[in-house]
């Protein structure tokens, strides 16, 4: 099969480069998938888990990528709840060659099954954006009805989700981005927009939750923000500046497979949309990588034209 390996840490992106490989073997409870799009965070070269295995074995060359929508070609010994030729969509396990390949070997608990009308190339945006935004507002910040959210990068791929959510629980949203995204973020229904370029973060004024999806000074500056019994919640990484009186949580997403059930039901009852930037060819990954077009929303890799209601 053909898939995009990663051979050399220290190459970073210029260490990426298209491979042959073996067939994925599916262990007990695996299932292969026969992977139609695929999703990838630009920093996980940097990740440790890309390099080794649990054990701290290397693991190169390994191949990136840990969003997919695909239809199952294979069960392991001892899965159950799929069948082969279902549509599935869901994460690969961190530790793992991943999605960037034309057949990936997946814990089956880690997939959901796929209606037949959404598109592979959506649901594979949906995984890591819908999961983190949900867990970050819900499950880690506990936001409720007419609380206020800052949400930082409101037109990323988790951003512009955690905006959907949060305005469908009925909290009060505060945007920032940059400006070329101002009109992506207004468009998803914010109730203010902060050009991170231009405005002061302290015109957001105190809130309720922060969620933050950039680090740095941003994280930093937040933590002032946060009123009295709060929650400043990050995915870039652990807080050196914690709310004076609230709460700071750092984490990283878990895979859930009623989450992304209920994500996907969102979708199809057009609660939820997730913004597909570009779409690329798996040829295509490294350049990918090191993208500046910055398109809001996730950059999806497809790699088997989608035909809908596809059963093998």
């Amino acid at each position: 099969m053909r898939a995009i390996t990663a051979r050399d840490r220290d190459a970073g992106v210029g260490g990426l480069s298209p491979t042959d490989l073996p067939h994925p073997h599916a262990a007990e409870n695996d299932v292969i998938v026969r992977v139609h799009a695929a999703g990838f965070t630009p920093g996980e070269l940097d990740w440790p888990a890309t390099w080794s295995d649990r054990a701290g074995r290397d693991r190169t060359p390994s191949v990136p990528g840990h969003e997919l929508s695909g239809v199952v070609a294979e069960l392991g010994y001892g899965t159950t709840g799929l069948t082969v030729g279902q549509r599935v969509f869901g994460l690969t396990d961190w530790t793992r060659d991943g999605s960037l390949a034309e057949y990936t070997a997946v814990e089956a608990r880690n997939l959901a099954p796929l209606p037949a009308d959404i598109d592979h190339t959506v649901a594979a945006a949906l995984p890591i954006s819908g999961l983190t935004a949900w867990q970050a507002l819900f499950d880690h910040a506990r936001l409720t009805t007419g609380q206020t959210v800052l949400i930082h990068g409101a037109a990323g791929g988790v951003g512009s989700i955690a905006v959907q959510l949060a305005r469908e629980a009925g909290a009060r949203v505060i945007a920032t981005g940059r400006a070329a995204h101002r009109d992506t973020a207004l468009g998803l229904g914010v109730d203010a927009f902060l050009d991170l370029g231009a405005d002061r973060l302290d015109d957001a004024g105190e809130v309720d939750v922060v969620f933050d999806v950039i680090g740095g000074e941003i994280l930093d500056h937040s933590a002032a923000l946060v009123r009295a019994g709060g929650t400043l919640v990050t995915i870039a990484a652990p807080p050196t500046v914690p709310p004076r009186d609230g709460r700071a949580v750092f984490f990283v997403v878990e895979p859930d497979r009623a989450r992304l059930a209920d994500l996907a039901q969102r979708v199809r009852d057009g609660r939820l949309t997730p913004i597909v930037g570009d779409v690329r060819p798996l040829s295509e990954v490294p350049a990918a990588f090191t993208s500046h077009r910055r398109a809001p929303g996730r950059t999806i890799i497809r790699i088997v034209e989608d035909r809908v209601g596809e059963r093998a």
